[in-house]
């Protein structure tokens, strides 16, 4: 049952991204107005997360929502476990705020998917070029978060299975200091539905915890990801005790 779920959610993701995508492109070429393309988008990745709820049970809670920022030109840089694709969709789903993904260059190449990410504005990078990576994140980060646009990131890098810490890498925590932006960190039990590059996805319920904005001035990256680190683990134990158990 959980593979004929996994494959009809695949169909209907396969099916309503594209016109979807001829959404955002004609949104954007009509009105100039990455903003208004952007929620072209963010109403596919609710689609996406809402059918999932439907057509496989994989279901969602968020806690901890009133420590989003309410001045709705502050920008923050969010900091998200990262276990699957789910929360790729999800974040855009429930922020209040438009969201700007730091990602790489090669999803750019990605049917429709990528034909929509490149008609907004954000931050893709060449890996392969990492100090020039860095500066583009910074000074593409700083102008969006200016804007009052929030930059998200994996600190991870990439994802990671269940129960397992990925390496928390401290590029996000510069750009946030950098910018004279707070951080959020944000705990996302995805794997218990969605595991890593799994094709069958399980019913359950992934819980979202967002924690309290950290203040980055006076700070040194380093620090303020060890701490970033600290809380989302913390965290992900105390929502997933399971997968940690020895």
């Amino acid at each position: 049952m959980s593979l004929i779920r996994s494959v009809l959610h695949m169909l209907w993701m396969a099916v309503t991204v594209i016109p979807y995508t001829f959404g955002v492109l004609l949104t954007k070429w009509v009105s100039g107005s990455s903003d208004k393309a952007y929620r072209v988008a963010r109403a596919w990745l609710k689609l996406s997360v809402d059918s999932a709820r439907v057509i496989m049970g994989v279901r969602y809670r968020v806690q901890g929502m009133e420590n989003l920022p309410a001045d709705g030109s502050q920008g923050v840089v969010l900091l998200v476990k990262h276990q699957s694709t789910y929360e790729t969709f999800l974040m855009p789903a429930i922020m209040p705020r438009p969201l700007a993904y730091v990602f790489k260059k090669e999803l750019l190449k990605v049917p429709f998917f990528g034909w929509s990410i490149g008609a907004l504005d954000m931050i893709h990078i060449d890996r392969a070029q990492r100090s020039r990576a860095f500066h583009k994140v910074v000074e593409q980060g700083k102008r969006l978060l200016d804007q009052g646009i929030w930059v998200i990131m994996f600190p991870e890098g990439t994802r990671v299975n269940r129960g397992e810490v990925g390496e928390y890498k401290t590029g996000a925590t510069r750009l946030a200091i950098m910018a004279g932006a707070p951080v959020v960190p944000i705990a996302v039990t995805s794997a218990k539905c969605w595991p890593r590059k799994a094709f069958i996805k399980k019913s359950g319920m992934v819980d979202v915890s967002i924690g309290k904005p950290i203040p980055t001035a006076g700070r040194k990256h380093d620090e303020l990801m060890v701490e970033v680190e600290a809380w989302i683990e913390a965290e992900m134990q105390r929502l997933d005790p399971e997968a940690y158990r020895k």
